[in-house]
């Protein structure tokens, strides 16, 4: 029993610690208490009453409370210049257009994330259907969801609803800060 105990208050102050630490940063990022920010320490989630005040009602909408934008009738459904796409709400890298499709959807298509830890997938089963929802992996923001009837070599479509990204040509990575990515573009 006394190791039970012991371990029980090692899962509390593990709470306490994580807590003092989410504290700490929204007090670093000057947001309230009420709307800590998450971060991985270059790209953060700002409190909602920032998102609202630089995201357009439509970002917001799809981004925040998960809203799907009209096809063939958004931003990047057909850009067809080398770059990377990030997280509205973060900055957080999602996807590079050497990995973009034409899909005959109307939203961006891509065959997978920049990077493996890029996005989490969550069950969405609105609408009476079953489908694989994604989120960007910091910010949490709804960027669309992934189907199994993309081309090779994944088989898998990222479906993304513009709203939720910011494009980066390749010629401004390094000034924006993403010059670890010009390498997937060749010389």
């Amino acid at each position: 029993m006394k190791g039970i105990h012991l371990a029980g208050l090692a899962v509390i102050a593990a709470a306490t610690t994580a807590t003092l630490y989410i504290t700490s940063a929204t007090a670093q990022a000057g947001a309230t208490a009420e709307a800590p920010v998450k971060t991985d320490g270059r790209y953060s989630k700002p409190a909602d009453d920032e998102l609202r005040a630089r995201l357009t009602p439509l970002q917001y909408k799809v981004t925040q409370e998960e809203a799907t934008e009209q096809a063939f009738n958004n931003e990047y459904w057909d850009n067809k210049e080398e770059g990377i796409y990030v997280d509205i709400v973060s900055g957080q890298p999602l996807f590079s257009s050497t990995d973009k499709f034409r899909s005959g959807t109307g939203w961006p298509s891509f065959t997978r994330p920049i990077t493996g830890q890029a996005i989490n997938e969550h069950t969405d089963t609105r609408f009476f259907m079953k489908r694989t929802e994604l989120k960007s992996s910091i910010a949490h923001s709804h960027l669309g969801h992934v189907f199994t009837d993309g081309p090779k070599p994944t088989g898998l479509r990222y479906c993304i609803n513009s709203a939720a990204l910011r494009f980066i040509p390749k010629a401004d990575l390094e000034k924006e800060g993403y010059g670890e990515f010009v390498e997937l573009f060749g010389k």
